[in-house]
């Protein structure tokens, strides 16, 4: 039965969650194109589903309609975002569905693309094909938060992520692991749903970390590499060095050691010098441009007090995990406080929170 509010009925609700959670699960693998998740049904059973391929293409509407083996006439189709309706690198959708013979199209949200937004709804009714939009719309919009990020400001959606000992620490001289092994999983699964990793050289050069991906078969999604690295401070004997490879590692700096630099472009590291501010500092704003303009469309940032806090007052962070685990670090000769909590709580919303009896640490996701 359909309710007062909006007139969509529980199944056609039940229907759009389904094709909501097929883009979520490919959300942030899709390239510079939104995750998008479709469904098709006919006669009240779903005959064939489809997401956004890897890197983007082919696109969600395409591969619903491609893997159905049957006829699709008169079926209704549930897609999450407007369905494209220009030629890019692949044809219009809206052909596909006409072509087709679906008789009824739901989504949820119009697409932010000037090319596409609005437009499909007047191509398909024009072919006699019902059009109904706002399905479930606000699940829809958290889901599109990073493209419309993308879209509107030209910049990677950017998560941040730091972990914190029950006295506040976020580094303490020869401890490697705040956090359980539950949450050290969730922090690769972020590396997983990112294109891009930032760190500092100070970081680097302290702690020597991988920086890729460890969960087990998802390894070659592993993001890009970004070092901050104003002097080039890194040192020839990190892992991060050795295992370049096919254009994976970034380094921004303001460096005029030629030595260092035909050494590190030699070794295949992308280079890029850029001007400081009158602070002595990087412009974040001018590095989140430039990434954006390499491909990066998700970006993780796992750096240190300095970058986090920069970052956090100045909102450039989009959603922010706060790691909270119940150990105590001791202060020896060197360690580092977590200073940032007021400017968290001022400018950012508590999202959600995680917590496990069984994993002991808290995490609490906020967002802008």
């Amino acid at each position: 039965m359909s309710s007062k509010k909006d007139s969509f009925s529980s199944k056609d609700k039940s229907y759009m969650k389904l094709a909501i959670n097929l883009a979520r699960a490919r959300k942030g693998l899709t390239g510079e194109n939104p995750s998008v998740g479709c469904l098709i049904v006919k006669d009240d059973k779903i005959i064939s589903i489809g997401q956004t391929g890897y890197n983007g293409r082919p696109h969600a509407e395409s591969n619903a309609i491609n893997n159905s083996f049957q006829d699709l006439a008169g079926a209704k189709m549930y897609v999450t975002l407007e369905p494209c309706n220009h030629y890019g690198k692949t044809p219009p959708c809206t052909k596909s569905i006409i072509k087709s013979d679906i008789k009824e199209v739901f989504y949820s949200i119009n697409d932010i693309d000037n090319k596409v937004k609005g437009k499909s709804f007047k191509i398909l009714t024009k072919k006699n094909i019902k059009v109904r939009r706002g399905l479930l719309k606000n699940e829809a919009i958290d889901l599109y938060d990073s493209y419309v990020i993308n879209r509107k400001y030209k910049m990677p959606f950017v998560t941040a992520k730091i972990a914190v000992s029950k006295n506040k620490l976020i580094y303490s001289e020869k401890v490697k692991r705040i956090t359980n092994q539950t949450s050290d999983k969730l922090s690769h699964y972020l590396r997983f749903k990112n294109d891009g990793l930032m760190i500092s050289s100070n970081t680097l050069n302290i702690d020597n970390p991988k920086l890729n991906c460890r969960l087990s078969g998802y390894e070659k999604y592993s993001p890009k590499r970004i070092i901050l690295d104003k002097n080039l401070d890194i040192r020839m004997n990190t892992y991060i060095y050795k295992s370049v490879k096919n254009d994976n590692t970034i380094i921004f700096h303001n460096s005029s050691n030629h030595s260092k630099i035909k050494a590190l472009k030699k070794r295949g590291i992308n280079l890029i010098k850029l001007k400081l501010t009158t602070k002595k500092k990087f412009n974040f704003r001018t590095i989140l441009k430039k990434l954006f303009s390499l491909g990066i469309r998700n970006l993780l940032v796992e750096g240190g007090e300095k970058i986090t806090k920069n970052m956090l007052k100045n909102r450039l962070i989009n959603q922010f995990y706060l790691f909270e685990s119940l150990k105590t670090l001791p202060k020896t000769k060197k360690y580092v406080i977590f200073t940032s909590s007021n400017i968290l709580i001022r400018n950012y919303k508590v999202k959600s929170k995680i917590s496990s009896k069984l994993a002991k640490d808290k995490i609490t996701i906020y967002k802008r």
